[in-house]
């Protein structure tokens, strides 16, 4: 049976400069936030299986008071080791689920894979794609080293890593975004990336400005639910800053 942990970094509002400001319900408020801001949760996912630690991206990369990144602070906090993570799954390269993908030292500026002893997958078409965007929504410093460590499998379009974790070209949220559907033969944990980011977008039918196809997103969104209920899959949400993971009854 696999077991999941929601590796949160915390809320934070977004607006169109892309800029991720730490929010505190307890002393922020949303309409203080510039206009057209939304409310996320920073939500990469640990899914330990009998075969692997399986890591689904990478959160934003932010270091905490002590300097450690983030992502492995909440991994030593559960109990994991950073260095025993087997597998890397990203969905997309957004800086918000890419930017723990590497590391900088402080000391000497240079960057290393914050996860060096795991197999990372990453879309090839995407990793490109990252490059020639590079501004806003990707930071191709953090990507960079996927192109040139051979600790990385490049995939595209669909199909299965080792027998049990299925990946399906999606294309939705931005060209050349994946999903992944890990099967152990007892659960199915399905991770949608920004294509199925939280439960409310689920139930609702709306197209969104900031996806690249916004009306493939939905009709995705409304396919994935569809499918999770028939196959009884748990749905891991990203942006939800309520909700980590829930099943579609």
């Amino acid at each position: 049976m696999a077991r999941i942990i929601p590796l949160s970094e915390g809320s934070f509002t977004v607006d169109g400069t892309k800029r991720f400001v730490p929010f505190d319900e307890r002393k922020d408020a949303l309409k203080d936030r510039p206009a057209g801001s939304l409310l996320v949760e920073i939500q990469p996912f640990l899914v330990i299986t009998d075969k692997d630690i399986l890591l689904l991206d990478t959160g934003l990369g932010f270091r905490n008071p002590d300097g450690v990144l983030q992502l492995h602070q909440n991994l030593i906090d559960q109990g994991i080791n950073p260095m025993e993570v087997t597998k890397v799954l990203m969905s997309h390269l957004h800086k918000d689920h890419a930017g723990g993908v590497s590391v900088e030292d402080v000391v000497t500026g240079e960057r290393s894979l914050s996860f060096p002893h795991a197999t990372y997958y990453v879309s090839r078409k995407e990793l490109d794609y990252a490059f020639e965007q590079d501004g806003k929504s990707y930071l191709a410093k953090e990507v960079d080293l996927l192109a040139k460590r051979d600790n990385v499998v490049f995939l595209e379009g669909s199909g299965t890593v080792d027998g049990y974790i299925h990946y399906e070209f999606s294309g939705g949220h931005c060209p050349y975004h994946q999903v992944f559907l890990i099967d152990d033969g007892e659960d199915k944990v399905f991770f949608g990336g920004d294509e199925a980011p939280q439960m409310s977008m689920m139930k609702s039918r709306f197209v969104a400005k900031y996806d690249y196809d916004g009306k493939r997103t939905m009709e995705l969104r409304q396919q994935y639910m569809e499918r999770g209920k028939a196959e009884g899959w748990t749905f891991l949400f990203y942006h939800d800053t309520k909700l980590p993971t829930a099943k579609f009854e």
